[in-house]
């Protein structure tokens, strides 16, 4: 039995290809990338995807992988792939930042933890809301939209040594602006809240000088802001669901669909 360098470049790319662009997907993808999740569970994950979206996979180019061609398809899936999953971290990132703001006005920033998905250092009012968006991540099925567009993608932008125009990293360099703006969009119930209570006491402060403000106004701020945290999450679903179908949008955007 002989096979030719096509034959087998043929069956390895038929394989190979699709699986760098859907491992880059998960590497990125919120909820599966984080660190907690084994590399193994994320490695079975997507052969057992890729397995799953083959069948619909156009023909690829008989190209040999140890070729430099070869090496600019494979740089190119792995970029997809990043690319349209870091679409949705960004919206993830704006929770963080979200969180983040409102721990500093409550005076809970030096409270933190190890954020999972990221490994850093983040206030526990941030992990709060990371843990709300991944259920809501959920429940939404974003993780099945994004599952879908991958495999629409193949048709879309079809394997070959060119990949997203610069004009798609564009979009997706401004997209990463949304961390900032949503952040305050999703927080900016809690931080008003803050706000007028920190001027209430600053009022009462010039008033009453003798007041002790510390003893006193930390455990209120901390009521209020724990209190409309409580009273906005329907705000920050709607804001998050909004951020996520924009992100979901980018991503097709970025592979022409």
């Amino acid at each position: 039995m002989h096979f030719t360098m096509v034959e087998i470049s043929g069956w390895v790319g038929s394989f190979m290809w699709p699986l760098l662009r859907i491992g880059g997907l998960v590497m990125a993808l919120p909820a599966f990338s984080a660190r907690n999740v084994p590399m193994q569970i994320k490695l079975i994950f997507a052969l057992v995807l890729t397995l799953v979206i083959m069948p619909i996979v156009p023909d690829v180019p008989d190209i040999n992988p140890l070729s430099g061609e070869g090496l600019l398809i494979v740089i190119n899936q792995i970029l997809i792939g990043v690319s349209m999953g870091f679409t949705l971290r960004i919206v993830f990132s704006a929770l963080i930042t979200a969180g983040q703001m409102i721990a500093l006005g409550m005076g809970l920033g030096f409270a933190s933890m190890v954020d999972p998905t990221n490994g850093v250092q983040v206030p526990v009012v941030s992990m709060f809301y990371s843990i709300i968006g991944v259920l809501l991540f959920f429940a939404v099925n974003g993780h099945l939209v994004a599952i879908q567009v991958v495999a629409d993608s193949f048709i879309s932008m079809p394997i070959a040594p060119s990949g997203i125009p610069v004009g798609g990293y564009m979009d997706l360099v401004l997209w990463g602006t949304w961390i900032f703006a949503g952040a305050v969009l999703i927080s900016l119930p809690a931080i008003t809240a803050i706000l007028v209570v920190n001027i209430a006491f600053g009022v009462m402060t010039r008033a009453s000088p003798q007041l002790n403000i510390f003893a006193v106004g930390f455990p209120v701020i901390m009521t209020v802001g724990f209190a409309f945290m409580m009273f906005s999450l329907g705000h920050v679903e709607t804001h998050f669901v909004r951020l996520t179908n924009e992100g979901l949008t980018l991503m097709r955007q970025l592979v022409n669909l």
